[in-house]
């Protein structure tokens, strides 16, 4: 989708700061972080978010979580702790009409819910 943020960064036409990639996703640095650690894993192929079927016809999940689990350990944060969100839906925080999911650490998160 030429209009889509994360499929224009996945294509190389906007800059961003990877910090995994494998041939399905692509691991980047949030421009807005909430957190020390602030990432957005992102499919390569365009889902629109976690309700769409296309998400379950894929090897996407697999290749996502396969890549947090490598980036946890790497950055080691896997041991204190990390936050794993997706937002569906624009009452959720949805900005971006692209399946992702945020990898949130580095601090004491709050746990509220809402």
């Amino acid at each position: 989708m030429s209009d889509c943020l994360f499929c224009r960064i996945i294509a190389r036409e906007l800059p961003s700061q990877v910090v995994f990639e494998n041939d399905q996703i692509m691991i980047i640095k949030d421009i807005e972080p909430v957190a020390p650690v602030h990432l957005l894993a992102i499919p390569k192929k365009h889902i629109d978010n976690a309700c769409d079927p296309r998400i379950l016809e894929s090897t996407t999940l697999n290749a996502i979580y396969s890549g947090v689990q490598e980036v946890v350990e790497n950055l080691k944060i896997k041991e204190s702790g990390f936050r794993l969100v997706s937002n569906v839906g624009r009452d959720a925080g949805e900005t971006i009409p692209h399946f992702h999911m945020h990898i949130i650490a580095g601090r004491k998160l709050d746990t509220s819910m809402g």
